[in-house]
């Protein structure tokens, strides 16, 4: 698929805002530090009678203006002692690029993530010394149908999620010509470590320990290196109860909580992929979880916090205990990993984090095939859900989306829940495994859904 990039500029906020250095807290230092890539695809419209130069002028006139509220994205990084990160708020500018293709929206199928949507977001020289990426490119690109794509890739050290994703309905806004929504809470300290921090944290923190290796193997090395694949599996509403009907059939008592879709989905996938990779049975293995602890604070943060207000834990289990026991067990493994999370456990967490000299080991970076920091493949993976995120629905005026998807990813054991387009409950996976693992896992994520012994129709 060839596009042609046309045009790109640096985008700088349309009105004077603060300027220096903004202390980022430990936990924008530490997991994935790199950018995080979403696409989204919109079909031909009258709109499109406005020529995409036009159509051009108006993405960077709103986003200039809306870099004026959320200015720590037009900032830099910069590297200080320890493999710390400090945020550089100068105003250096967003990366906005316009580019053409010679395809068809429709040649790109069902809209799994492949190789040639790295042709559609905006790529990040990471050869480039860390003061001069920027930690926002955006790519405009029109196919020859008409249709266009919006892609963005954001340092995952300024933002989560939920911050990235107000940031474009703000921009979005404006581009529509509507006044502001919601203003950013710029001010980090409520997740920053006291001085002096506690000398012992008050908890284990797991998930700063090395994950598990698998069994006879001495590091991670071999198993980063092998050849990996994307799926992007659909699952109806009737599946997704399914599975909330079997972690819910045994192991719960009257006084307990239901697993929620997320423990009983993430548990499913656990073990799947412990029976595709066909893990001894005393095979230790991790799931990595990312809770959004906005509300778990005391006091809570504020709602439109932005930055990074997420906490990484990790469930543990032996791959044969997953397999074996009811899916209930998972569950309740994933269960007690997120119900750790109290604003006790994220200060302790922050406390512990401080305290150390260097922040490499915690850094992932896999992304660019090093192997600095913690590798969360085989034996090991991370669950990410995106299923109370507002992904879609964004609309700059041409209309809404036909389908996002998040960019490529490359990395053995990465994984995500998204909500279905139609909001009828329905979910989609996106799954990235080695190759010789993919087929086995397919064949056990849709088998094992057990529809005979709930009466429900998938």
């Amino acid at each position: 698929m060839k596009v042609t990039l046309n045009t790109s500029c640096l985008v700088q906020p349309s009105q004077p805002t603060w300027t220096g250095s903004m202390p980022l807290t430990e936990s924008d230092q530490t997991g994935v530090i790199t950018h995080v890539p979403t696409i989204y695809f919109y079909r031909p419209s009258e709109k499109w009678l406005t020529p995409i130069e036009a159509i051009f002028t108006t993405l960077k006139t709103s986003l200039s203006e809306v870099l004026g509220h959320f200015y720590p994205l037009a900032g830099r990084l910069r590297w200080i002692d320890g493999a710390r990160l400090e945020l550089e708020c100068n105003n250096q500018g967003v990366h906005l690029i316009q580019a053409s293709c010679e395809a068809k929206l429709e040649d790109l199928g069902d809209f799994t993530p492949s190789p040639d949507f790295r042709h559609l977001i905006p790529q990040v020289n990471y050869l480039a010394p860390i003061e001069e990426i920027p930690l926002l490119l955006v790519q405009l690109t029109k196919f020859q149908c008409g249709g266009i794509t919006l892609s963005y890739t954001i340092s995952h050290a300024v933002a989560d999620g939920q911050s990235a994703l107000h940031f474009f309905s703000e921009w979005a806004r404006l581009a529509r010509g509507e006044p502001l929504g919601a203003l950013p809470f710029l001010d980090r300290k409520a997740l920053r470590a006291g001085e002096p921090p506690s000398e012992q944290p008050r908890f284990h923190h797991a998930q700063f320990d090395p994950p598990p290796l698998l069994i006879g193997q001495s590091s991670s090395e071999d198993e980063s290196k092998k050849k990996t694949t994307i799926a992007m599996l659909k699952m109806s509403t009737a599946q997704v109860e399914i599975l909330k009907n079997e972690a819910n059939a045994t192991g719960q008592d009257d006084t307990s909580r239901a697993y929620t879709r997320y423990e009983a989905i993430a548990g499913h996938i656990w073990r799947c992929v412990s029976k595709a990779r066909a893990h001894a049975h005393n095979q230790p293995t991790a799931l990595g979880i990312c809770v959004d602890i906005r509300k778990r604070m005391d006091p809570p943060l504020p709602e439109k916090f932005f930055g990074n207000a997420i906490v990484d834990v990790i469930a543990t289990s032996q791959s044969g205990d997953l397999i074996t026991k009811p899916l209930s067990y998972a569950a309740g493994r994933i269960r007690e990993a997120i119900d750790s999370v109290t604003s006790e456990y994220v200060h302790s967490a922050i406390d512990f984090l401080k305290n150390l000299e260097d922040f490499t080991r915690l850094q992932d970076i896999h992304a660019l095939r090093s192997n600095q920091g913690p590798f969360y493949g085989n034996p090991n993976l991370g669950v990410i859900s995106w299923m109370a995120l507002p992904l879609y629905g964004l609309d700059f005026g041409w209309g809404k989306e036909i389908y996002m998807a998040p960019g490529t990813h490359d990395c053995d054991g990465d994984s995500l829940i998204l909500p279905g387009y139609d909001g009828d409950g329905s979910l989609v996976v996106a799954l990235c495994l080695q190759a010789a693992c993919m087929e086995d896992f397919k064949k056990f994520f849709y088998e094992d859904i057990h529809v005979k012994d709930f009466g429900l129709t998938a």
